[in-house]
């Protein structure tokens, strides 16, 4: 992407042809959000396919590999931006644990504010001369905006979802040091001075999976990027990642992914020549 900034407004003129032929996955160069306030697409990340319910949130981090099939209905806002323009974000930070960073809004969330600022940030966007500084913080209060509704209902939906997020966030943060070490869920309880059914109780809360399953999709994430942008062959990639067996690596990848570390490697690089 050339410029720092993009927006779109998803309407069924403009989706016309992708609804007849959906788009072939490819590579982002970008960080891009979606906020899909009508329809049901097909998302597809790392051949996984999801279908999509609006309202919702959609963030596909850079580098990731997919494709968005809208149906005649899909109707929102696709943002994309460079990482310069919002160096860090909550969704860029549970893209790390996440193989799809997608947040459910409410029937009656507050799409006049979101489709406020994004229609502030197209107007910026189609001047002759867009200011960007101008973007970032439209764009900063898009991202906050989201994040409050969030919270709002980790709030609503129990009373120590407050404490819970604080304490799930700080797992992640451990867990983002030390992903690549051979450590289970007694590890990360240590660090956070709890039990591990107690850690394991705030993760099913939260994420809505156990410690040991967000560990693993960490390493996961990590070992498709290797796999994507460097040379390293399997068996290193799966020592790189704390696997003391390069067998055992290759039976969880493919569990989770479908294919073997090879067979996603050459696949993915047929897709994205």
């Amino acid at each position: 992407m050339n410029v720092p900034f993009k927006i779109t407004r998803l309407t069924g003129e403009l989706l016309e042809s992708a609804v007849a032929n959906p788009p072939e996955p490819h590579r982002h160069d970008h960080e891009e959000l979606v906020i899909l306030t009508g329809g049901m697409p097909v998302h597809l990340v790392d051949f996984t396919s999801t279908r999509l319910e609006a309202p919702m949130i959609i963030y596909i981090a850079k580098g990731k590999v997919h494709s968005i099939h809208p149906d005649p209905n899909t109707r929102g806002w696709v943002i994309r931006y460079t990482n310069e323009l919002i160096p860090e974000s909550r969704f860029n930070f549970y893209s790390n644990f996440s193989d799809q960073v997608n947040f459910q809004l409410n029937p009656d969330y507050c799409a006049s504010d979101l489709n406020a600022l994004c229609e502030m940030m197209l107007k910026e966007y189609k001047s002759p001369k867009p200011n960007y500084e101008i973007v970032r913080h439209l764009l900063s209060a898009v991202l906050a905006r989201i994040d409050a509704d969030r919270k709002q209902d980790d709030q609503e939906s129990s009373p120590a979802g407050s404490m819970y997020t604080t304490t799930f966030n700080s797992f992640l943060k451990i867990l983002e040091n030390n992903y690549k070490r051979p450590e289970g869920v007694d590890f990360y309880a240590d660090k956070l001075n709890m039990g591990s059914r107690n850690l394991n109780l705030i993760s099913q809360a939260i994420f809505g999976k156990s410690i040991t399953e967000i560990i693993e999709t960490r390493k996961l994430i990590e070992a498709r990027r290797l796999l994507l942008n460097s040379d390293l062959t399997v068996a290193n990639i799966a020592y790189e990642l704390g696997y003391n067996e390069n067998s055992y690596f290759t039976r969880v990848f493919r569990k989770k992914t479908g294919v073997t570390p090879t067979a996603f490697r050459e696949k993915m690089q047929n897709i994205i020549s």
